[in-house]
Formats: structure tokens, sequence, C-alpha cells
């Protein structure tokens, strides 16, 4: 276990406030619009407003503490957390379809960040009509979310540091504003009683569809988990009893106001929004401002969580490789400019698109549940593997399959009302997704791996075969063989016969990706000796594969150990201590025409070979120099055709 895992589980108050600024910014802002949604265009009834907060309280204490804060967060991978870390550590079970819940849960997860971002900017803007009822919200909108995408490719650093006091201001914020309003009804906290949730499900005109808004509350909890590896989860166990305090708090004060407002509709007051109704009037400036910037800081963790979320999908093999950015020397800090450009253009979109925050409420949600139901269900697995009491996991797992698939159904409703659009990003998430992976299983089965015994003292002759030119002093292949004593045909094909490479030393680089997220270990194969050398890197799915720095890393301490010698074997070069150059070389496949394949693998290969034109080379992808790297292409010929028999005449 690593002493990251050890640091950040540690209970601190550093730890205590980065968890507020980095973990509960999404569900920190939800009361900004919940209260709102759930009574919509209707009349305020006193009997609902106890049902609604019920429900919420329930909603929170069931979906978010129970489910997340006190089960989910057991699942962490090494400190991590996220449906992709929990998909790692059960998928080494005979089950291989687990695959399946944990890209349409990634999918799900990124398609609902097009979403948050323009939803709790535009709810905290809409203030402004308190002073203006006429304010045109979108433009500033549009501006704010632009400069937040916009200094991402500099790092986030610099305002990271005051996230956490911040959002600390924020909750207290929340908790006085519920507090002063529910002193005025004490009465309001009788509706803690689960009975009212079940009178509001059972008398709303609506009936269960209602749920769709009131899940708007715990939106935020796949966040939680996803999120983790930035403070640990017993930093976020304990930040969450004063998060949900204040929470609750709010939304109490929320349901004490309205009730106090019984046989009105929300449209006729100068804050057609109870957040902003039981602001005092002296203080609404201020309390727009700071609920703002607590939007924009929801909507910047939700951006570094898309950048990490990509990241990973594509160490799993589950996309296009994509060009990754270091904009600070922060541990995990990384940035992904076509993922943060095109997330931006899904926020516009959303913000022209539906305009109001009130709007978006039909769009938010059906996403992301889709999202909480594929974490159950990696979750039972992940309970079974760790041999919890069948009958508490029969419970357990029965419940929130029923409790979430309630929800799903509440939300169904909201597909034609823009559900539609996020199910919309989240398919094309899972399509490409799929056919990537699909792709990368067909390629794997029909390499033609070959023994390196075989070919091993042909390459040797080589390297001492004077009457040749060389080709590199040091030439570095990288290889997708898992075992060390075999190695691809199309690389000895390429050493020998394309243009025969002349080398004094091979070296033949492996990256295995492996479950734990941020190891970083290596292993040395030595085939032949001060001729042919094998290097192992066992990196996690979290590792950004630096491998020109790490291989650069590995032959240093080779040379310190004495084990290799990497200076020119030219006589001239080698008597000054001249280090010979190194040089690299890529293969990169595309698809032959000499293929006959069944009609379902020819249209997946088509169309990851389509995809991959917006992928980044594989040198990239390794972080190779270009300046050292030799791009080879090949035909990848899967299966040859048959039948035909060509005759010789004279």
């Amino acid at each position: 276990m690593s002493s990251h895992h050890h640091s950040i589980n540690k209970v601190s108050l550093g730890g205590l406030l980065i968890s507020l600024g980095i973990i509960f910014g999404d569900i920190g802002t939800s009361p900004l619009y919940v209260m709102s949604a759930i009574i919509g265009d209707d009349v305020i009834d006193a009997n609902i407003i106890k049902g609604a907060v019920s429900a919420v309280f329930w909603t929170l204490t069931l979906q978010t503490t129970v489910k997340y804060i006190i089960l989910t967060l057991r699942a962490d991978n090494n400190g991590e957390g996220g449906i992709f870390s929990l998909y790692t550590l059960v998928r080494k079970s005979k089950y291989k379809w687990l695959i399946v819940p944990a890209v349409i849960g990634g999918s799900a997860l990124l398609a609902d960040g097009i979403i948050t971002p323009p939803i709790s900017v535009s709810a905290a803007m809409e203030g402004m009509r308190f002073f203006n009822p006429e304010f045109k919200t979108v433009p500033f909108v549009i501006m704010i979310l632009f400069g937040l995408f916009f200094i991402q490719q500099f790092g986030t650093n610099f305002l990271g540091k005051f996230f956490g006091p911040f959002m600390m201001l924020w909750f207290l914020m929340l908790g006085i504003l519920g507090t002063v309003q529910l002193s005025k009804n004490w009465e309001m906290l009788s509706a803690l009683n689960p009975y009212y949730a079940y009178e509001l499900l059972r008398t709303h005109p609506s009936g269960i569809l209602i749920l769709s808004a009131v899940f708007l509350c715990t939106t935020g909890a796949e966040a939680i988990y996803s999120d983790m590896g930035h403070c640990g989860k017993n930093n976020i166990r304990v930040s969450w009893i004063f998060v949900k305090t204040m929470l609750l708090l709010n939304y109490i004060g929320q349901g004490a106001w309205l009730v106090s407002q019984h046989g009105h509709k929300l449209s006729e007051f100068k804050a057609a929004n109870p957040f902003y109704a039981i602001v005092p009037e002296a203080f609404m400036p201020y309390s727009v401002a700071i609920a703002t910037m607590a939007a924009v800081i929801a909507s910047q963790a939700l951006i570094s969580g898309a950048f990490t979320l990509v990241n990973e999908a594509m160490r799993l093999d589950l996309g296009p490789k994509l060009s990754i950015k270091y904009p600070t020397e922060e541990r995990g800090q990384l940035y992904i400019p076509a993922v943060n450009w095109l997330l931006l253009a899904g926020c516009i979109v959303v913000e022209l698109y539906f305009q109001k925050s009130v709007n978006m409420q039909g769009a938010y949600g059906l996403a992301l549940i889709l999202c909480m139901l594929m974490t159950t269900v990696l979750l039972n697995f992940y309970m079974h593997m760790k041999r919890y009491n069948k009958y508490f996991i029969y419970f357990i797992i029965t419940f929130y399959l029923v409790f979430e698939l309630s929800f799903l159904y509440a939300n169904l409703g909201k597909f034609m009302h823009g559900g539609w659009l996020t199910l919309l990003v989240a398919g094309v998430m899972i399509f490409m997704m799929s056919v990537w992976f699909i792709a990368k299983k067909i390629g794997k089965r029909y390499v033609d791996f070959v023994k390196f015994e075989g070919h091993k003292q042909t390459i040797i002759d080589l390297s001492n075969d004077n009457s040749m030119q060389k080709y590199a002093t040091h030439l570095v292949y990288m290889t997708s063989a898992n075992n060390t004593d075999e190695i691809e045909a199309k690389i000895i094909y390429s050493i020998l016969n394309k243009r025969p490479k002349r080398a004094d030393i091979y070296w033949f680089v492996h990256v295995n990706v492996v479950n734990e997220p941020h190891r970083m270990d290596y292993r040395v194969t030595e085939i032949a000796s001060n001729d042919i050398i094998r290097i192992d890197f066992m990196l996690g799915f979290r590792v950004l594969p630096r491998i020109n720095f790490m291989f650069r890393k590995v032959v240093e301490d080779m040379v310190e150990r004495k084990e290799v010698d990497i200076t020119s074997r030219y006589t001239s070069l080698n008597k000054n201590n001249v280090i010979g150059d190194f040089k690299f070389v890529v293969l990169e496949k595309f698809l032959s025409l000499d293929n006959e394949l069944p009609l379902f693998e020819k249209i997946v290969l088509q169309i990851y070979f389509f995809l991959k034109h917006f992928s980044i080379s594989e040198a990239r992808a390794f972080g190779l120099d270009n300046s050292s790297v030799k791009i080879e292409k090949f035909p990848m010929v899967i299966k040859e055709p048959k039948g035909i028999k060509l005759h010789r005449i004279e």
C-alpha cells in the first residue's frame, strides 16, 4: 500500500478544506435549483413542501450518505475512486462483461459534464433578476464558462488554494440562511419523518415522477466517489457531516419559507427562486457573487474530473489517445485540450438552447442515474470479491437497484424535456468506447508472436556485421508482447527485412497497465548480454506514460549499476566516452485491403481506423521525443482472402 494512500486518508485540517473545495462543489450548489424544480409552476402547497423536504432528506441519507459515503468509499483502489477505478478492482473476475457497466457509467458521467456547469452558473446568476427582472443571464454565463475553460491550459493550482476556504464560506452561508428561516417555523423539523415523503409520492399530481426533481439533490454523489483520490475517504466522511448539516438546514429553511407562502406561486415573487427568496435584500448582491463563485468551483472540479476520467479511459484502451499537457508540477494535474474545448462547446450549446436553469432541470440527472446504477452493479461484484456477508449483499444491492430504478423511471419522463441531449452524448461516448475496446480485442487476437530464441542469434550477428552501416547505436522498439520470451513477428521483420537495422544494443520496451492507479515499477530482462535488453514497465491506469523520460531514468540506473555500457562503439567516439545515440521505432498499423472479415468485425475495424485519425500518434501517446522516433507503418492483415487460385499460363 503506497505512502500516498496513507497520507491522504489521514484526517487533517488541510484534507478537510480540500474536500470542501473539490469534493462537494457539485452537490453543494444543488440548493440553488432543487426546491424550485420540485415546485415548478404549481401553487405552493404546505403538505407538498413538507413531503419535498422529507424526500430530499431521505434521498441524501440513503443515496449519498449510506451508499456512497459509507459503502462505496470502501471500494478504494489504493486511495483512488471512480467507476473506472472500481472496474479495475473487479475486472479480473470470471465475468468479462463487467466492462459494459464501466463503459456505460463512465460515458454517462462525462455526458453529465455538459449540463452541470451551465445549470449551476445559470441558477447563481439568475439572482440578478431580483434587481432587474429583465436581466439577460445568458451572455454572462457564457463569458464565465469561457473564462473558466480558457484558464485550464495554464493550470488551476493558484485557484485551488482558495477553493476550500471559499466553499467553507458558502456552506456556512447555506446553513445560516436556512437556520434564520427555520427559527420562524420549528415545526418544519417534523418533515424529516419519512411519512411525508411517502405522502408526497402518493398524493402529488405527478406521482412518482416528482422523484426526477428530488433526485437533483444527490447528483453530486458520484463525483464524491470519483474525486476520492484528492483527499482520502476519511477526510470526505468527516467533512460530509458538516456539509450535509448545512445542506439540510438550507433545504428545511427554504421549506419553512415556502410553507409560509401557501397558496401562492413562485412566479409572483421578486426572487422566483426559494434559495434567493430566503436571502435578506441587503445581502442579495453578496449572495449572488458567492453563489456564482461556488458554481464556478463546482464546475472546475467537474472539468478536472473529466480530464482524469478520459485519461483513465485511454489507459484502459477505451478510447483514442489524445494529447495531454501538464500545466503545473502538481501531482495528477493534467490538461487535455480536446476534452476541454469539446466540454466548453457542449456547455455553450446547452446554455443557448435552454436559456434558463429551470429549463435545464429536464436534461439534468437522466444520464447520471445510469452511472449510479452501473456503480451499484460493479459494487455488487466488489462486495462478493471481498467476501461480505451474502445476505447483506443481497439486501443492499436489491434495495439500491429498486431505489435507483425508481429514480430512473422518474427521470425517463424528462426525456422529451432535454433528457435526450445528455443521453445522446452518453450514447455517442458508449459507441466510441465500445468500438475502440472491441477493435483492440480483434487486433490482439490476430497479432502474430514468435519466440525470441529463434531470432536472437541472427540479431546478434547483425549487430556485429561490420559490412553494414549502423542504423543507430541504441535501437528501441515498443512491444506489446506480454511474455519476455516472445516478440511480434512484425518487429523481427522490421529489424531483419525492412531495411535491416544494425545497432550496438537492441532494446525492447513493454508497457503493462496495471490495476493499482499510481504504480510505477519496472523490470529489466537481459536477453543477450549487452546486445538485447527488454524493459517491462508496470504503470498504474492513472499514470501518464512518459516513456522517453522513464526509459532514460532506467538506462541511467543500469549504467550506475554497471549493467550496461551505453558509450558509442565507434573507436574514435568510444575513447572519448561519447554516449551513443538512441532511436525509437514505433510500428503503426493500418487496415489492409487483403482481409476477409465477418461483416461485424469489418465494420468495427473501419470505424476504429476512422476514429484513429483523430487520435495522436503512438509515439506521442507514449511520450516519445519526435526527434528520435521513426514511425513505420505496416498493413494489418487479419484474415487473408481464401479461394484465390492463380493459374500460370505459358
